[in-house]
């Protein structure tokens, strides 16, 4: 099969980690998780205590991340260390959020994705893949679902790590809050981009989601 890119864009919660990890894994090529390299960074600042936007361009320079593949599972290392369980708190899932608005930690990080995908064929994931990323890729992809749905999904999946901790209310309005910042920044903002598909799973179980992603591809490769 020829070498091809995929980029999959969307709000937090739409399912895009989930469906474009099985649907690399059905196209046999690389997944990557581009919000798993930004959360790296949000969980490394917040162990130095670097708040500020200064402080955090100041500690870059001290920060490696890289990305490697275990057992077909993609994990990412921070200055060697697997962070790959450590990232997916919901305090790391916010400070991520902001960080990623920072010029400088998307120069940090912006070589490092384009460099994986001229390397390998790839399904990235992420709010501006298919706008500055990778504005060439072979196949756009717009993955979207209600606030409300994408809310119950994260509360399900918090209440099977901590039972209780959360309310669905509350989640929702992280769900609110996290699209406001990621729609309204100032550095690559959350949008369509021109030519992408645009996929609403709201209504759409995750098999049924998974196709939907398949065939649009399928027609994009010609395969």
């Amino acid at each position: 099969m020829r070498h091809f890119n995929i980029a999959v864009d969307g709000p937090s919660g739409a399912g895009k980690s989930t469906l474009s990890r099985r649907l690399a894994k059905r196209l046999r090529c690389i997944y990557v998780d581009t919000g798993a390299l930004y959360r790296t960074i949000a969980l490394w600042m917040m162990r130095e205590h670097a708040e500020t936007d200064e402080e955090i361009k100041d500690k870059l320079p001290e920060l490696t991340v890289t990305m490697d593949y275990l057992d077909g599972e993609q994990h990412v290392f921070a200055n060697g260390e697997d962070v790959t369980a450590l990232i997916r708190t919901e305090a790391v899932s916010m400070a991520a959020s902001r960080v990623s608005a920072l010029p400088a930690v998307r120069k940090f990080l912006f070589r490092l994705q384009q460099s994986l995908a001229e390397q390998n064929s790839v399904v990235m994931d992420g709010r501006d893949i298919g706008t500055v990323v990778l504005p060439d890729a072979d196949v756009k992809i717009f993955l979207t679902a209600s606030p409300e749905k994408r809310a119950m999904r994260r509360f399900l999946e918090l209440e099977q790590k901590q039972p209780g901790a959360q309310t669905f209310e509350s989640v929702l309005e992280d769900v609110i809050r996290r699209d406001e910042h990621d729609m309204n920044r100032k550095i690559s903002p959350l949008k369509q981009a021109e030519d992408a598909v645009p996929v609403d799973t709201s209504d759409a179980g995750l098999e049924e989601s998974e196709q939907m992603l398949f065939q649009i591809c399928k027609e994009k490769l010609g395969l």
